[in-house]
């Protein structure tokens, strides 16, 4: 059985997971091979983290705890990447500061 690996990490963007960043999410995910699944809640329900129409359905806003598994080859670093990306705000922050 493969080791699992789970994370959590609390959205602070303004609008929480929209489309930008739920491709940003997705793209990351998909660049690692490990299985990557996210949850709303502790306890599921569990859904593809890789799959950009599962992310943007989540519609987590802001304040959202995103729960994160991963398993298979990498599966620490994808997280640790995956958590850092949402702790950046999605580095969005740079672009705001741009369009302001």
């Amino acid at each position: 059985m493969t080791a699992l690996t789970q994370k959590a990490v609390e959205i602070k963007h303004e609008v929480g997971l929209h489309a930008r960043p739920s491709v940003k999410f997705t793209k990351l995910a998909k660049s690692f091979p490990a299985s990557i699944e996210m949850a709303l809640a502790a306890d599921g329900p569990w859904f593809d983290a890789k799959s950009i129409v599962k992310v943007m359905a989540a519609k987590a806003p802001k304040g959202t705890v995103l729960h994160l598994r991963a398993s298979g080859e990498e599966a620490e670093l994808a997280l640790d990447a995956l958590v850092a990306l949402v702790e950046r705000d999605f580095d969005e922050a740079e672009a705001n500061v741009r369009t302001a």
